[in-house]
């Protein structure tokens, strides 16, 4: 299900700048890569890179993408409902839900994702074999999309717990059948 960024109120976070160079005949030549991330500061959030000569029209770009891959973040109060962890690349990122006045404790990039999503108090940590800005906010977002809200679970377990009904099936023969098949003694092991 897509989110429609036109009809929330989106606050924008710049959170890595980085440079790119491309060596050409008459010297070097400057990019910028941006990583943006957007939320309305209560159930939504995304993050998108922007690349571009200019910092202003990268910025542009990251903010466009980042509104087109907004992702809802489920609470429990203010906090999330359970511990998760996200994966991308080397990336690693855990959060655990924490009590109330606790606050976000998060580095840069995940801190900006937590704050813009809505959630007060969250302990994070991100362990895995990289920081790299943008595998760690793509990482926080899987997790923000593996969380579930208790009524979710509580859907899933009631379904998966209705007992399965098995059919018998009547083409099942006696030993004497098949052993008047013609297929031997089937009850002596060779």
């Amino acid at each position: 299900m897509r989110i429609d960024p036109k009809s929330l109120e989106l606050q924008e976070r710049v959170v890595a700048i980085n440079r790119v160079s491309k060596v050409v005949k008459g010297g070097k030549r400057f990019k910028f890569a941006v990583l943006v991330v957007v939320g309305d500061g209560m159930n939504y959030v995304g993050t998108g890179i922007g690349k571009a000569k200019e910092i202003a029209e990268a910025v542009r770009k990251g903010i466009e993408k980042a509104s087109k891959n907004l992702v809802a973040v489920k609470h429990n109060a203010d906090t999330i409902p359970h511990p998760v962890v996200g994966e991308f690349g080397a990336a690693r990122v855990l959060l655990k839900p924490s009590p109330a006045g606790t606050g976000v404790i998060a580095g840069g990039v995940v801190r900006a994702i937590m704050e813009l999503g809505g959630v007060k108090d969250v302990v994070t940590k991100v362990t895995g074999r990289t920081s790299n800005a943008i595998n760690v906010a793509h990482a926080t977002l899987e997790a923000i999309k593996n969380t579930r809200t208790e009524s979710e679970i509580m859907k899933l377990r009631k379904s998966s717990s209705e007992p399965e009904i098995i059919e018998e099936d009547d083409s099942t023969e006696t030993m004497a059948e098949v052993e008047a098949a013609g297929f031997g003694n089937v009850s002596e092991e060779a």
